[in-house]
Order: structure tokens, then C-alpha cells, then sequence
């Protein structure tokens, strides 16, 4: 079949196409390629520096020094040859379509692509990619073995199968998988995973080309390809934070790469002599330091580099108080103190020690990896944990794919005495107990192990939520731009959040979110005031989420009529809300924070 070309953003590779994405398209599917066998060399993408993700990532995945660089851009006309990333063909069975033997329309030919023609055709008809593969949450992927499926193994049956609908609702259980030798099996047998009926997973990685199966032994489990549980990225995100570097960690960083495998001073001292542009950046520096550096920056900072929302919740509450006439400096991190006579308006904002405005803010996403059917999300501190098993993004990973965006961001600091005169109430602590048994409930479904974020947690997710709301509708920027990070230092008792937005295609943005910091309490209270009632209640305030009947076990009062917001704003994949913390509610009038507004 002829090459097809498409156009994504570069933001989207990192995020829903990056390395083993599964693709759907109207004729044809496929699957991203890795790092190593898909994309262009570091030769043709553009660097991103950010030391602090550097460290972060080689903490996480035990690659020293890892590199950052972006996605390709299009370089030429639609026409020309150009750089871009590689999409294989995925999966290799196919449906024939308009069986004109099958008068009712019910049964499809399942089919390999061997067997279609030079034009992709079977018998003169068209085809499409069957929907079904079988996958691990571990990422691996592969067709399913069509012919084992229906007749088990050892059966050398090859005639013509097919795909035969019963019902008309697209269920399972309405679908069968037949051979003409009258064997059959359902799918809705073939996704019950007590029967395992695809057996264990053999560690297939199509996305990596011909690389050779690395041995799983996860259970396989049925994906429908154009399924939202297809593929899971794993993101890290950190904002571009002022840092000062020594000497000598300048001049290693520079030349990494031929000082990454230095061990003791005499290779140090050979390098010295055999390449110049070391010899330059180094002289004067003694090759104790030298080393020491090295040793650093191989171990991920030296193995005890802080969490990565710790650091910024620094930052951001050592800034000092400005407003109006301050000119910003840095172009990746500028942030003041909003005087209090400025937005200190009503008592609704009493619970809030201080709103910080972020003027110019840079943040750095990098792709570490992937999972299929459950996601992996960091943890409150912004950081993924180091034994989480991920599908890697290449044989020999060295770098990774990366984006930058700028913006600007609003940060509302929580006043800790009153979080911890609010945990200390008997309502709290029993509403708080709700959510973490719900917690403890969906972690024995899936038979992991997650901390419980613990109720301020909770509280601020929620809150922020509520006011994405209320803040789009006078920013200038819709609810879906507008996300959110959430700070919570148990340790020091330090708590807030901060609403940004920030876009890959701009220098920044235009000040909307910025300003909203002066209207901090007229926002609070539209906040507060739609969070007291949902269009759903009483039932959305009444579900528990420890023994609710839907299965929404890391929500309290909380859905889709009230606190729930696109996932692209959340950095918790809308897990882990409930109202009755922020506000009374009908079922829980006395464990919120926020009293009731008159």
C-alpha cells in the first residue's frame, strides 16, 4: 500500500501519540514507533534543557544524564520529503467487508494481510483493521492468534473464519468468532479474564520494529484498539525554576557527552589531552571536582533530589510582594506577591495567607514511558515512583521527548493553622476515613498498592476544581486550558494550588489569568456557592464512596454535574474530589472547610 502522511501538534506526541499509541484511521490503523526505530536522530530535533527533569528522569529510570528534545516540526512542503516519526502497521488481521454470500449482513471474513492484494483489497473488497488486539498493562501488544482462539492449541485448522454478529447493540456477548469447520467462540468469553483464554503475555513491542520479545509472563487481556484504556503516557512535568550551577557542573553538563563514561582521573586526564573542546571547558579546574560532578549527575544529582512540587512550593512562597510596575526579569519564572489590600476583600478569602501572581512561568513535559488499561499517575508530590513498570520508549533509551510551554498561573496559598484546626474536627476525620476506605476499596480491585493523598489533599483538588469554573468565565481562556497543580507538604504543613495555563506555540500568554488574582474573592465565592449544590443532588451528595453501587470509589460528592472537569486541566485523572471537604452539602453538612455562604 502507498505511504500515508498525517499532522499532529508536538504537544500531542508526547501526550495521545507517542511511542506505541495505537492509531485509528478511516482504512488503515497503526502503531507509533519507538525512539530508536520511528524517529529521526538527536541530529535533526531540537535540545531542551531542563536540568531539574534531567535529574528527575535519571533518578526514575537509571539513565545518566538523559537528554530532552523535541518532536519534529514539518520541514517542507506537504510533498517533499521531510523528518517525522514512523507509524507501523498495526494489527496485521483485518475484517473483509460486503460479503455479498451474507445477505443479512451479519458475518465479516477475518483475514491476514498476506493474503490481500497489491491495492489492499481481498477478493476485489475492501478491508479494514480488525478492532480487537491483545495487550498487558505493561504495554506489550499483539494480534490475537485468531485460530488458537477458536480451536485451542495443537489444532492445524485453517479455513476461512469469521466475524458474526447476533444482536444489533455492539455488545460482546452479540459477537462470535467462527471457522467453517463449525468451531466457534464468543468474545465475550475471550474478554472474561477468569477464563484466560489468551494466556500469558509473551513481552511483544511491535512499536519497536523487529526487537525481540522480552518475556512478560503479565496475563494477556483483550483492547479493543479504539478504546480509551489503549494507551496510558506517562508524563513529568516540573516548572523552570532558577537555578545556580557551579563551575564545574557548568562545564560537565556542556560536555557530557564525552565525560559520561569517565571513571577515575587518569581517563579524565587522557580525555583532557585527546579532545580539545573538553580540554577547553575544563581548564582550570581540578579533576577531583571534576569527577565528584560527574559522579553527581550520573547518580540523578547525587540520588537525593527533592520532590519535585516541594521545590517549587519553595519558590513560589519565597517570592517577594510586587505589583503592577514590576518588570519581569527571567522569562521563564517571574512571580510576585499580590499585596493583600488588593485582593483581601470580603471574609470568604480568610482561609488564604497570600495570592502569588506568576507572570512569566515555563513548564517542561517530558515522556518517560507508557501503560495499557490502567494509568500511572504521580504522586501528590509530582513525582512517579522508580519500580512502576512502564513500556519503554526504546531498546537503549538516552534521551527522551520533551515540550516546553509558557504561560502564566495564579497561586493561592492555605493558611496552615486552619487546615489543621479543620483536621482536627470528629466530622472531618469520619469523612475523611469514607475516603480512604473507597481508596482502599479500588486498590484491592486491582490488587496495587497507592498512598491515600490524605484529606487536604482532597480538599485543595476539589476547590481548584471549582474554581477552573469560576475563573474561566472572566480570564479569557475556556475551562479546558486552565490546569491545575496542587501543593501539599505534609511535613512543614504547608498547602496551595495554582491555576495555569501555558501553551508549546507562544512566548506566553496575554495577563487574563494574572489578573483574575485582584477578583480572588469574588471568584471564591461563585466557586464556593456552585459546589454547595449539584444539578445531581441528592445523589451526587449522597454517594458513599466506600460502599457506593457505581463503583466510583475515589470520588465523594463529586461528578460530572459539579466537580469533575476535562482531564486535560487535572493532574489527578479526576480522581480523588469531594465537595462535602470544601463546602455542607445535603448529606454531610458539617466536615467542610468553608462555611456556608449567606
Amino acid at each position: 500500500m502507498a505511504e500515508q502522511r498525517a499532522q499532529v501538534r508536538r504537544s500531542q506526541m508526547i501526550t495521545t501519540w507517542g511511542p506505541g499509541a495505537l492509531i485509528d484511521l478511516p482504512t488503515d490503523a497503526g502503531i507509533v514507533g519507538g525512539l530508536d526505530t520511528g524517529w529521526p536522530g538527536i541530529d535533526k530535533l531540537e535540545p531542551i534543557e531542563e536540568l531539574r527533569l534531567k535529574r528527575k528522569i535519571a533518578l526514575i529510570t537509571g539513565i545518566p544524564n538523559p537528554g530532552l528534545y523535541a518532536p519534529p516540526v514539518e520541514d517542507g512542503a506537504p510533498w517533499e520529503a521531510t523528518i517525522g516519526v514512523r507509524v507501523y502497521r498495526f494489527p496485521e488481521w483485518v475484517v473483509v467487508q460486503a460479503d455479498p454470500k451474507d445477505k443479512e449482513g451479519r458475518r465479516r471474513r477475518l483475514v491476514n494481510r498476506r493474503a490481500l492484494d497489491n491495492k489492499g483489497r481481498f477478493e476485489g473488497r475492501s478491508v479494514v483493521p480488525t478492532r480487537f488486539v491483545q495487550a498487558c498493562s505493561h504495554g506489550h501488544v499483539e494480534d490475537l492468534d485468531w485460530y488458537r482462539l477458536v480451536h485451542g492449541d495443537g489444532d492445524t485448522c485453517r479455513k476461512p473464519l469469521w466475524l458474526v454478529e447476533h444482536g444489533t447493540g455492539g455488545d460482546l456477548a452479540d459477537l462470535l468468532v467462527r471457522c467453517d469447520c463449525g468451531k466457534s467462540k464468543g468474545m465475550h468469553e475471550v474478554a472474561d479474564r477468569s477464563l484466560n483464554l489468551l494466556g500469558a503475555c509473551r513481552g511483544p513491542r511491535p512499536w519497536l520494529g523487529n526487537a525481540p520479545w522480552e518475556g512478560c509472563g503479565e496475563p494477556s487481556r483483550l483492547l479493543i484498539r479504539t478504546a480509551s484504556n489503549a494507551h496510558f503516557s506517562q508524563v513529568m512535568s516540573v516548572l523552570s525554576l532558577p537555578e545556580h550551577l557551579s563551575k564545574v557542573e557548568t562545564a560537565v553538563h556542556a560536555q557530557w557527552q564525552a565525560l559520561a563514561l569517565v571513571e577515575n582521573e587518569v581517563e579524565l586526564a587522557m580525555l583532557r589531552k585527546l579532545q580539545p573542546p573538553v580540554a577547553a571547558a575544563l581548564d582550570g579546574l581540578h579533576d577531583a571536582d571534576v569527577l565528584a560532578s560527574i559522579v553527581k549527575t550520573r547518580e540523578g544529582g547525587g540520588g537525593t533530589e527533592p520532590p519535585v512540587k516541594l521545590v517549587e512550593l519553595e519558590a513560589l512562597l519565597a517570592q517577594p510582594e510586587g505589583y503592577e510596575d514590576d518588570v519581569p526579569i527571567d522569562l521563564d519564572f517571574h512571580a510576585r506577591r499580590l499585596p493583600e489590600a488588593i485582593w483581601r476583600k470580603a471574609p470568604v478569602t480568610d482561609p488564604f495567607a497570600a495570592v502569588i501572581q506568576l507572570h512569566r512561568l515555563r513548564e517542561v513535559q517530558a515522556l518517560i514511558g507508557f501503560t495499557r488499561f490502567e494509568a500511572q499517575v504521580t504522586d501528590i508530590y509530582g513525582d512517579f515512583e522508580t519500580d512502576v513498570k512502564r513500556a519503554e520508549l526504546a531498546l537503549n533509551p538516552s534521551w527522551f521527548p520533551a515540550v516546553e510551554n509558557r504561560g502564566e498561573g495564579l497561586f493561592l496559598q492555605v493558611r496552615t493553622e486552619l487546615v489543621a484546626q479543620w483536621l482536627a474536627r470528629e466530622a472531618v476525620k469520619a469523612r475523611i476515613d469514607e475516603l480512604r476506605a473507597g481508596h482502599q476499596r479500588w486498590c484491592n480491585e486491582r490488587k496495587i498498592e497507592r498512598s491515600f493523598p490524605g484529606g487536604p489533599y482532597v480538599l485543595l483538588h476539589t476547590l481548584s476544581h471549582l474554581l477552573i469554573g469560576a475563573v474561566a468565565m472572566r480570564c479569557g481562556y475556556p475551562a479546558s486550558s486552565i490546569r491545575e497543580r496542587i501543593y501539599v507538604d505534609h511535613d512543614a504543613k504547608r498547602y496551595g494550588l495554582m491555576l495555569y495555563t501555558a501553551s508549546p506555540d507562544a512566548e506566553g500568554t496575554l495577563g487574563g489569568l494574572v489578573a483574575q488574582g485582584r477578583h480572588a474573592a469574588a471568584h471564591l465565592a461563585i466557586a464556593l456557592r456552585s459546589g454547595a449544590l449539584c444539578s445531581n443532588d441528592p445523589v451526587c451528595a449522597g454517594h458513599d464512596p466506600a460502599t457506593g453501587m457505581e463503583g466510583r470509589w475515589l470520588h465523594g460528592a463529586a461528578c460530572h454535574g459539579c466537580a469533575l472537569i476535562a482531564e486535560t486541566s487535572c493532574e489527578m485523572r479526576n480522581d480523588y474530589l469531594d465537595r462535602a471537604l470544601v463546602v455542607p452539602t445535603l448529606n454531610v453538612p458539617d466536615a467542610a472547610f468553608f462555611p456556608a455562604l449567606t
